[in-house]
């Protein structure tokens, strides 16, 4: 009975973990609204989940509190840069599928290939966040080092791009995913990221066993 009433096992442990996802989803959201706090707010989820989420640290809501603020004049920034490229990258997106699939010909292949050019500059919107959330980064050398990973690692690239949109999808598409979604998609993303940063920062390998700080 000592071990049922025990906070930190069994169903509590696993009721804790669904308050923080849920929790977390929702914060993020809200620290999202105003737009230009949507890079800091996405960097401090990712670490938050690292942390409390895959390792179960306590004080999620804490952590991604103090993750926010530290990365907020960088996120700013960065966010800044991002949202005028990704609007750009959408409009014609939107540009060329309308003439692709209703002119056909070599429009439609256009349309075909920009799918597979597109993996690029979102591969580097995908890594921002992982990278500003676990490393201490000025904008120039952030975006520099999402392009270096981006293609050094094309297949996780693709994976976690595919994984993104397809959150994105959902949410937009119905409104009670974003319950759980957003933290549950940083979490499988976090798979493949944290993977790869070991090899860059050995350090972090034992973080996964152990409850220390960066």
């Amino acid at each position: 009975m000592g071990e049922f009433f025990n906070p930190e096992k069994g169903i509590w442990a696993w009721l804790s973990t669904l308050v923080d996802v849920a929790g977390l989803s929702l914060l993020w959201i809200a620290l999202c609204l105003p737009v230009v706090t949507a890079g800091p707010a996405t960097a401090a989820l990712y670490y938050t989940v690292v942390k409390c989420v895959r390792k179960r640290e306590s004080g999620a809501f804490g952590c991604y509190l103090r993750s926010f603020r530290d990365n907020l004049k960088t996120g700013l920034w960065t966010t800044l840069i991002v949202l005028p490229a990704a609007a750009l990258l959408l409009g014609l997106h939107h540009i060329v599928r309308w003439y692709g699939t209703r002119v056909g010909g070599v429009l439609y292949i256009l349309y075909i290939a920009q799918y597979f050019a597109l993996i690029l500059p979102a591969g580097v919107l995908c890594w921002l966040s992982p990278l500003l959330g676990r490393f201490d980064y000025k904008a120039g050398g952030l975006f520099q080092t999402a392009f270096q990973l981006t293609i050094a690692h094309l297949p996780s690239t693709v994976v976690v791009v595919l994984l993104t949109a397809q959150t994105a999808v959902f949410c937009i598409r119905y409104w009670w995913p974003v319950l759980f979604m957003p933290t549950t998609a940083m979490l499988l993303v976090s798979l493949f990221t944290e993977r790869i940063f070991q090899k860059y920062a050995p350090e972090l390998a034992p973080e996964e066993g152990a409850s220390s700080d960066e």
